[in-house]
């Protein structure tokens, strides 16, 4: 009877594992179903994310060479901005000059009137 009521025992021990080992099993499954359906709704959503900005990397590949092309040419301009500041630094030097020329022009006049007036007196 106390062998019977072991091997009961036993039985219930290994149902009872048996349960536990299944629930676990269960558990896993469901976890592993649902890290798949995620991963299912993440390469979808990456799948849409590039169908949606398939174009943009041309794009942006585009404006990538539209703004080297615009460095290229700004730098060209550099060369002529160098000679318009040159050409501004000789008409200010110019400038100069002339504002002399008209004070010895005004100066010589001055004194030509001078001259004339006294011949006439």
């Amino acid at each position: 009877m106390a062998a019977a009521k072991e091997q009961g025992g036993r039985d219930d021990l290994a149902e009872s594992l048996n349960d536990l080992f299944s629930s676990v099993s269960t558990m896993v499954k469901g976890e592993l179903q649902g890290t798949s359906n995620t991963l299912e709704l993440l390469e979808k959503m990456n799948i849409k994310v590039a169908e949606e900005y398939e174009g943009f990397g041309d794009l942006a590949s585009g404006l990538r060479v539209y703004v080297e092309q615009l460095k290229a040419k700004n730098g060209s301009f550099d060369e002529y901005v160098k000679q318009v500041d040159a050409i501004d630094q000789q008409l200010t030097e110019f400038e100069a000059v002339v504002s002399m020329l008209d004070k010895y022009v005004s100066l010589l006049e001055t004194k030509v009137q001078s001259a004339c007036q006294k011949l006439s007196s």
